[in-house]
């Protein structure tokens, strides 16, 4: 099984506020059909981007940076066979969120 990574931009879920708590339970439900076909490993959404990079000499800068174009809004992580079923699994997420999801794949830990 491969490990990808499925995320949206922060601001790209645009949708009237009235509708959140629909487009709550949808993304809800696919987390739980997620979990019990037993692909989900995790995901969540990030707090309204207070971001802190810390460089290699543990100098930390506190963000997020004018010159970034796309910031992290949320993410899931699952464990599928193949590129497909996570497309697949992406389609629904998207489905549900009304946004677009980028799917990545996570590199194999060197470790195991």
């Amino acid at each position: 099984m491969t490990r990808y990574l499925i995320s949206f931009d922060d601001g790209a879920m645009t949708f009237p506020e009235e509708e959140l708590p629909e487009v709550a339970e949808a993304s809800h439900e696919v987390v739980r059909q997620a979990q019990d076909a037993a692909v989900w490993v995790f995901g969540g959404g990030l707090e309204r981007q207070r971001a802190s990079v810390v460089a290699t000499d543990g100098t930390v800068t506190n963000g997020p940076y004018p010159e970034t174009k796309a910031v992290l809004g949320g993410f899931s992580i699952i464990d599928v066979p193949s590129r497909e079923d996570a497309l697949e699994w992406a389609a629904k997420i998207a489905a549900a969120c009304r946004c677009a999801q980028e799917v990545r794949e996570i590199m194999p830990d060197p470790t195991v």
